[in-house]
């Protein structure tokens, strides 16, 4: 099982760009999704520095640019990389570059999105001084009430022994002055505290943009970052990704949803090393592959075909698919079970986890085609359970 994962911001450093854009195909790409942007991404990902490219106006775009370009150098043919990849998931504005890559929207945007998250973050950040702080290492417990002492969100939760703390920058000192039993804290070179209620404003600003974009299906599992469940519906990836600027990112869930996938390699799209870093330690035995340099291609490629199979998501546009979001035990409802035609948002059933019962419901409608499970199914992650004709269609 390969999942491709994009990573977020604070991956971004000076003249990562530089080898990539002397590949004219990649350049000319690239300086089509600056111009949707409206940012020189081309200079900032060559000459700018460190401080310059801090900013969340250009390292977002950058880092999200960069991600859909490379996927395109990494797989030529965009329709046969769904037969390869089982899951991809992208860790903060990594999951527009995720979401543009299973094809729930589009490349531009995606940009335009981003485009506008950087800039309604910044100016959200600029309200009162924030900032972010890693806390590594350290018990769990003891982190996370450090954290509510002093008024901080765990506004990253990477696994084990990786919490980012998220606030002012008076309650980061505090925190600082009174830091958990054996963790380091490592100030992170952002400019606020992002996925926290510091961000409110963002949301409401990116929310009245999204509702004049229009979505799919992704082609393939999409892992959220906001607990980790697999998201099959165009629609609610896109509200969920809007809601993400304010709300923290749960990556550990992601991870135990990949572990439940049973993934065998895990390669990053550059500016890559930070999310692969993290699965080395917290997935122990998975292979990965950190896509840093256009030399890697190759080896990239051969990455994905040693780990690569079907996602199983059918893609065919005359009817739809129902897919579980988490690992679990299947039930289907009563009143699905006895229906040949199911309204938009029924309810199909849920699927118990180890953690609670996730509902699941059909998004579209449509007419019952197939039942794909029964009841008291073991499921995976975006395994499918239902197969539907949308209404109507001929």
């Amino acid at each position: 099982m390969l999942v491709i994962v994009a990573p977020g911001q604070g991956a971004q450093t000076p003249g990562f760009l530089r080898p990539w854009l002397e590949d004219p195909v990649f350049a000319s790409r690239f300086e089509w999704l600056a111009t949707v942007a409206g940012v020189d991404l081309v200079a900032h990902g060559t000459e700018s520095d460190a401080e310059t490219i801090r900013d969340t106006r250009i390292a977002q775009p950058l880092l999200v640019a960069t991600g859909l370009v490379a996927a395109l150098e990494l797989f030529p043919h965009p329709a046969d990389a769904f037969a390869k990849i089982g899951a991809v998931a992208g860790h903060s504005v990594g999951e527009l570059t995720a979401a543009a890559g299973a094809r729930a929207i589009t490349a531009e945007q995606a940009m335009v999105l981003v485009r506008e998250r950087g800039n309604a973050m910044a100016d959200a950040s600029a309200v009162t001084p924030t900032g972010m702080t890693a806390v590594l290492g350290g018990d769990r417990d003891e982190v996370l009430a450090a954290l509510a002492r002093h008024g901080l969100t765990a506004a990253n939760d990477n696994g084990p022994g990786q919490v980012v703390a998220a606030g002012t920058l008076d309650q980061l000192a505090a925190l600082a002055d009174d830091a958990p039993a054996k963790a380091r804290l490592m100030p992170l070179s952002v400019a606020g505290a992002f996925h926290t209620e510091h961000m409110r404003p963002a949301v409401d600003h990116v929310a009245h943009l999204a509702r004049s974009v229009s979505t799919h299906d992704p082609r393939t599992r999409l892992i959220s970052n906001r607990d980790g469940q697999v998201v099959h519906d165009g629609n609610e990836v896109l509200r969920r990704i809007v809601g993400q600027i304010a709300s923290p990112v749960r990556w550990d869930l992601c991870l135990e949803t990949m572990a439940d996938l049973g993934v065998t390699g895990i390669l990053e799209m550059p500016p890559a090393g930070t999310l692969t870093g993290i699965a080395k330690r917290a997935l122990k035995g998975v292979a990965t592959f950190a896509l840093k340099t256009p030399d890697q291609l190759d080896a990239a490629r051969a990455f994905c075909e040693e780990h690569g199979e079907s996602s199983e998501m059918e893609t065919s546009p005359t009817w739809r698919m129902v897919v579980s979001p988490v690992k679990g035990t299947f039930h289907i409802a009563g009143a699905a079970a006895a229906s040949a035609v199911l309204p938009a948002g029924a309810a199909i059933g849920d699927v118990a986890s180890l953690r609670d019962r996730i509902p699941v419901t059909a998004a579209h409608g449509g007419q019952v085609v197939e039942w794909l499970v029964e009841d008291g199914d073991l499921v995976s992650p975006g395994q499918p359970l239902l197969r539907l004709h949308p209404e109507g269609a001929a």
